[in-house]
């Protein structure tokens, strides 16, 4: 059996400044900053959801790698918060249109979705029943 380490999720921006501030600002994640190359475009970035470092990619052909800005976003992540009410409460404080309201699910989770500038999925949700895990 494999001895895994740390996984760390990777989002493509065609923005990576812009993503990085709508993160930190109305997600609430912690800055980890934004690095540039010498021509001064941005290279990439990282945010900190917990101990969980999020990194930030740019759109590259060579790479094959590409916003969701440029079709269909196939993914997204799930992110825990303590209250949901409230983390949907800044979130739209600040502007932004959800998916959805936070709403108990039959699997024992409260949740709601969102998406960020670029297109990329979002739910937070929180454990409301016994027995629920993350």
């Amino acid at each position: 059996m494999p001895n895994f380490g740390q996984c760390v999720p990777l989002l493509v921006y065609k923005d990576i400044p812009t993503a990085h501030d709508f993160l930190v600002n109305v997600f609430g994640f912690e800055a980890g900053g934004v690095q540039y190359n010498a021509q001064g475009q941005a290279v990439h970035g990282e945010v900190r959801i917990g101990g969980t470092a999020l990194w930030l990619h740019r759109v590259t052909d060579e790479h094959e790698l590409a916003s969701p800005l440029s079709g269909v976003s196939g993914s997204g992540l799930v992110v825990f918060v303590d209250n949901v009410d409230e983390h949907y409460r800044r979130v739209q404080t600040a502007g932004v249109m959800t998916a959805s309201q936070p709403t108990d699910q039959l699997y024992g989770q409260r949740e709601y979705g969102v998406r960020d500038p670029e297109g990329h999925r979002w739910w937070f949700s929180m454990p409301i029943a016994a027995g629920a895990t993350i």
